[in-house]
C-alpha cells in the first residue's frame, strides 16, 4: 500500500511538472514565427510582451527591471530556477555576495558553496547588427523554464539563471525596422546608416569599465555589486568565416594580473562547449583565434577582473537570409588553422552547405546549455573558487598596500569621477577623515583611499596602474600582431588625476564611502561688482560657461594672467540675478567664485553665444558617437551637420565645426553600399563650404584620422610622418604616450604641461620649413614616451613630432589632433583642448581692459 502510494504521489509530481511546461507559452505564439525563422525578426516591442507572458506564467520565472536605455526603454533582468529556489533569492544572492567578497571564513565558505546555488548570467541583443542573439534568448529562457529533462531539472535545482535578454534594446529596434524597410532588396542584410546605440554604436562594448552609457551602468551595477555571478555569457555573431561559431580558450596574451583560476577556468567551459557540439554531431566550433584576454574593459574581459569565468562565444550567420557555402569551396584554413580535422581547436569542421538564421539560434542555445549544464554538475566548486580567488587578492603582499588619490587636484571633478568610476566597478573606496601622512607626503582629511585588500584588487590594479602589454608578432621576423582592443588604458593617466601608489602599510582614520560622490559646495567670494572670474583648470568650468550663457550673461575668457587670476579663467559680467546663479553653479559643481569690484587690468575676449556644428556620415561612425556624447555632457548647443547640411547650411552660424576621425575617403565619397539617398560624402561642395567658413573666420577641429582630410583638401603645409610607415617601423595600438602642452598658447589654457595622449594608430605632424602661421600647441614626448600599453618605433618616428597643431587659414582656424582628445569618453586629461579651440572660434576680438 505504502508503495501503491508512492507511485501515486510521483505520478502527480510529474503530471503538475507536465502541466507547468504546458503553461508556459512558446516565444512562437507572440511572435507570429519561430524563432530564427528565415526573413523575420521581432522588435522589442514583441520581446516584452513575451518577456511578460513568460514572467505571468510560472512560478520558475520573475523579472525586474534594472534601468533605462540611452533612448529611455526598459532594460530587464530575468531570473529562472526551480519553484523552490525562486522563493529565497535573496538568500543565493545573499550567499553569492559573500562568497565574492571573500569576507568570511574558510569553513563558512565551504558551507555556502554547498548551501548556495551558482549564478550564471547570459545576455543577448548587445551588438545589433548580430541580430539572432537578441531573438535566442526568448528560447532559451523558454527552455530552461519549461523543460523537463532530467538535465534541466538538475539545471534548475542548482543554478539560479539570470538573463539580459536584450542589453541594447534601441539598437534591437533600429535594426529591425531598417531589416523590415530593405527587406526583398539588395540592402536585407545590410547595417543601418545610423549608430545602433545612439551615441556609441558597436563601442556599446568598450565601455564596460568607464560605465559612460545607462546600459552598461545597469548592466555592472547588477555584475559587481548585487548578484555576482561565477560565469558571465556573453553572446556575439562575427564567427571566423567558414565556422559556425568561436568558443574558448582564447588565444594569448592574458593579462598578468587576472587570476590563474580564471584563465584555465574559462578553458574548462570552452571544452564543454566544444565536447556538447561534438556529441550533438554539430559541427564547425573552433577556438583559440582572434581573441585574447589581456583588455579590461568588454562585456567578456572586465568579469575577469573581479574573479568571474567570461566567455565570448561569436556564431556564424547574423542575418535572416541564409547564406551558401558550397562544399567544394570551403576555405582550408579557418581562422589560421587547418580545416581538414587535424587541428586540435577546430577538430570538427564544418563542411559547407546553407547556413540559416536558425542554425545560428541553435548554436547559441546550446553553448548556453553546456555552462548551464556544468555549473549544475560543479556547483560548489564554482562557488567556492570564486571565494578561493577573492582570498588570494585580499592576501596579495606583492600588491599594493593602497593608492590614494589626494584632495588637492588640477581637476577635482575627474578626481571625483575616477572614485565613482571605481566603486561603480564594484571596488570599496574609503575616505580619510582627518590628516595623515606616509613617507614624509601629507594628505588632507578628504583624500580618498582604495585599499589593496579586496577582493577585486586585479580590477583596481589593472585600472590604477600602467599596462606593459608584451610584444607579439605574426611569425618571428614579421610584422607586430595587433592586440584584441586596446594595449593600455591606466585611468589616472587618461584622466589627469594624480593617484599615489603605496607599497607599506600605514595607519589613516577612514570611514568607507557608501554613495556616490558629489562635487564639494565651491565658494563664492568677494565684492562683485563688475562681475566674477573662475578658474578653467576643472573640465565643469564649460558646462559654467554654457549654463551662464544660456542664462544670457556675458562671459569673456581671460587671455593673460592678472595678479591671482591665471590666464584662461573665465570672467562673468555682472547683471540682475548673477549671484542666485552662480551660487546655484558653485553649488552644484565644486567651481570657487571670486567677485571682482571693478574692470581689471590685462587682455580679455568675449565670446559669442556658442553654437557648434558636428559631421555625422552616413557611414555609422563610432567617434562621431562619442564625441557628440562628450559635448553633451557638457551642454554644448550643437548641430548634426550630415552631408547635405555641410553643402547647404549657412555654417557661419556655428563657434566651431567638429570632423570626428574618419578616413578622407570616407568624408569625401562615403560609401555606395547603402541605398541612393544615403551614398555618397560631402564631396567637393562640401570641401569648399567648409573651406569658405574658414577663411571668413570659422574654427575646424580635426580629430585623429580626419587631419589626413585636413592636409589633403586644404593643402596645408604640414606632413603626416606616419602615414607611410609599415607596422613592422611603427606600431602603437591603442595605448597612451607621453605629450607635451604649451600651457602659455591659448589652446591650451588651463592644462598640466604633460599629458597622456590616447594614440590609436594617430598621426603625428611635421610643419613644412618656411610655412607661416602655424602654432604648435601639443607635441609627442622627446623620451620615455609610451606611458601605458605597446609601442614599436616611438623613439626614431614620435618623439619630439607636433601632436595638436593650430594653422591660421584666412581669418579663420584648423586645429588638428593627432590623437583621439575625447576616445570613448575616456582622455578627460585632454578634454580642454577641444574646449579652449570652441572658445578660440567664439571669440570677438581680444581687447585689453582699462588700456592707458
Amino acid at each position: 500500500m505504502k508503495r501503491s502510494l508512492k507511485i501515486l504521489f510521483a505520478l502527480l509530481f510529474l503530471a503538475c511538472f507536465s502541466l507547468s511546461a504546458q503553461n508556459i507559452p512558446h516565444p512562437r505564439a507572440t511572435f507570429g514565427h519561430e524563432v530564427g525563422a528565415e526573413g523575420k525578426l521581432a522588435d522589442y516591442d514583441q520581446m516584452l510582451e513575451y518577456y511578460d507572458k513568460l514572467a505571468a506564467s510560472t512560478d520558475r520565472v520573475q523579472m525586474i527591471e534594472i534601468g533605462k536605455s540611452v533612448m529611455g526603454r526598459s532594460m530587464k533582468l530575468v531570473f529562472i530556477s526551480s519553484e523552490e529556489n525562486m522563493k529565497q533569492l535573496e538568500r543565493w544572492r545573499e550567499i553569492s555576495e559573500k562568497l565574492s567578497r571573500a569576507e568570511i571564513t574558510e569553513a563558512e565558505a565551504r558551507k555556502m558553496s554547498k548551501d548556495g546555488k551558482a549564478i550564471i548570467w547570459f545576455d543577448g541583443g548587445m551588438h545589433a547588427t548580430e541580430r539572432a542573439h537578441a531573438q535566442m534568448t526568448s528560447e532559451l529562457m523558454w527552455r530552461v523554464a519549461s523543460e523537463e529533462s532530467d538535465e534541466m531539472q538538475k539545471i534548475r535545482e542548482n543554478v539560479i539563471t539570470l538573463v539580459v535578454p536584450v542589453i541594447n534594446p534601441d539598437g534591437v529596434d533600429i535594426v529591425v525596422d531598417w531589416f523590415r524597410k530593405t527587406l526583398g532588396t539588395p540592402y536585407e542584410s545590410s547595417s543601418p546608416p545610423i549608430l545602433y546605440q545612439k551615441y556609441v554604436g558597436h563601442d556599446n562594448n568598450r565601455d564596460w569599465f568607464m560605465n559612460n552609457m545607462p546600459e552598461t551602468k545597469a548592466v555592472t551595477t547588477v555584475l559587481y555589486n548585487q548578484w555576482y555571478p561565477q560565469i558571465v555569457h556573453n553572446h556575439h555573431q562575427t564567427a571566423p568565416r567558414g565556422a559556425m561559431i568561436f568558443i574558448p580558450p582564447f588565444r594569448s596574451p592574458v593579462n598578468q594580473k587576472i587570476h590563474p583560476g580564471i584563465t584555465t577556468g574559462v578553458n574548462l567551459v570552452g571544452s564543454a562547449m566544444a565536447n556538447r557540439f561534438a556529441i550533438k554531431n554539430m559541427p564547425g566550433a573552433i577556438a583559440h583565434t582572434s581573441f585574447s584576454m589581456f583588455w579590461n574593459g568588454g562585456m567578456r574581459t572586465t568579469p575577469y577582473y573581479h574573479n568571474q569565468i567570461g566567455i565570448l562565444t561569436e556564431t556564424a550567420q547574423p542575418t535572416p537570409t541564409p547564406t551558401e557555402y558550397p562544399v567544394d569551396r570551403m576555405p582550408s584554413t579557418v581562422g589560421g588553422k587547418p580545416a581538414d580535422g587535424t587541428e586540435i581547436f577546430y577538430p570538427y569542421p564544418y563542411k559547407g552547405g546553407t547556413m540559416t538564421f536558425r542554425m545560428a539560434v541553435d548554436y547559441m542555445i546550446e553553448s548556453s546549455m553546456a555552462i548551464l549544464n556544468l555549473a549544475a554538475d560543479k556547483k560548489d566548486e564554482f562557488l567556492y573558487n570564486i571565494y578561493s580567488m577573492g582570498r588570494d587578492a585580499i592576501n596579495d603582499k606583492t600588491g599594493a598596500f593602497a593608492y590614494v588619490i589626494p584632495k588637492d587636484q588640477w581637476n577635482p571633478s575627474e578626481a571625483m569621477n575616477l572614485t565613482n568610476i571605481l566603486m561603480q566597478g564594484g571596488l570599496i573606496a574609503h575616505k580619510a577623515t582627518s590628516d595623515f601622512s606616509v613617507n614624509g607626503k601629507n594628505y588632507e582629511a578628504g583624500s580618498v583611499v582604495f585599499y589593496g585588500a579586496q577582493s577585486f584588487r586585479p580590477y583596481l590594479a589593472d585600472l590604477m596602474e600602467k599596462q606593459v602589454y608584451p610584444d607579439q608578432f605574426q611569425y618571428p621576423g614579421g610584422p607586430p600582431m595587433p592586440p584584441y582592443d586596446l594595449a593600455g588604458w591606466t585611468l589616472p593617466l587618461q584622466m589627469g588625476v594624480q593617484v599615489d601608489r603605496i607599497t607599506e602599510s600605514f595607519n589613516a582614520s577612514t570611514s568607507k564611502i557608501t554613495e556616490k560622490l558629489n562635487p564639494v559646495v565651491g565658494t563664492v567670494s568677494g565684492n562683485a561688482r563688475y562681475g566674477y572670474v573662475f578658474s578653467n583648470k576643472d573640465n565643469l568650468s564649460a558646462k559654467a560657461i554654457n549654463r551662464l550663457q544660456k542664462a544670457g550673461y556675458t562671459v569673456s575668457v581671460i587671455k593673460e594672467d592678472m595678479g591671482d587670476v591665471h590666464a584662461g579663467s573665465v570672467m562673468v559680467r555682472s547683471k540682475r540675478g548673477l549671484d542666485d546663479k552662480v551660487k546655484e553653479i558653485s553649488s552644484e559643481m565644486g567651481l570657487d567664485f571670486t567677485g571682482i569690484e571693478k574692470k581689471p587690468s590685462g587682455e580679455v575676449a568675449e565670446l559669442t553665444k556658442i553654437k557648434l556644428g558636428i559631421y555625422k556620415s552616413w557611414q555609422a561612425n563610432m567617434d562621431e558617437g562619442w564625441s557628440r556624447w562628450m559635448l553633451e555632457q557638457f551642454e554644448f548647443d550643437l548641430d548634426t551637420l550630415h552631408n547635405e547640411e555641410m553643402k547647404n547650411s549657412d555654417l557661419s552660424q556655428y563657434s566651431a565645426i567638429i570632423m570626428p576621425s574618419q578616413s578622407s575617403r570616407g568624408i569625401l565619397n562615403g560609401s555606395n553600399r547603402m541605398p541612393e539617398r544615403l551614398r555618397g560624402g560631402i564631396g567637393e561642395e562640401g570641401v569648399a563650404k567648409l573651406d569658405a567658413y574658414a577663411k571668413n573666420g570659422g574654427m575646424i577641429l580635426f580629430y585623429n584620422s580626419s587631419s589626413d582630410f585636413a592636409i589633403e583638401q586644404f593643402k596645408l603645409p604640414v606632413t603626416n610622418v606616419l602615414s607611410d610607415l609599415k607596422s613592422s617601423e611603427f606600431f602603437i595600438p591603442g595605448s597612451l604616450v607621453r605629450a607635451k602642452v604649451d600651457t602659455k598658447n591659448p589652446l591650451a589654457f588651463g592644462m598640466m604641461g604633460e599629458v597622456a595622449a590616447s594614440f590609436d594608430n594617430g598621426s603625428a605632424f611635421k610643419v613644412n620649413s618656411g610655412a607661416q602661421g602655424i602654432e604648435e600647441v601639443v607635441k609627442y614626448g622627446d623620451k620615455d614616451i609610451l606611458m601605458s600599453g605597446w609601442a614599436m618605433g616611438e623613439d626614431e618616428h614620435l618623439a619630439n613630432t607636433s601632436a595638436m597643431l593650430n594653422v591660421s587659414y584666412g581669418a579663420g582656424n584648423l586645429v588638428m589632433f593627432g590623437f583621439s582628445p575625447q576616445f570613448r569618453g575616456q582622455p578627460r586629461g585632454t578634454y580642454k583642448l577641444i574646449f579652449n579651440s570652441i572658445y578660440k572660434g567664439a571669440e570677438k576680438k581680444a581687447i585689453k581692459l582699462n588700456k592707458k
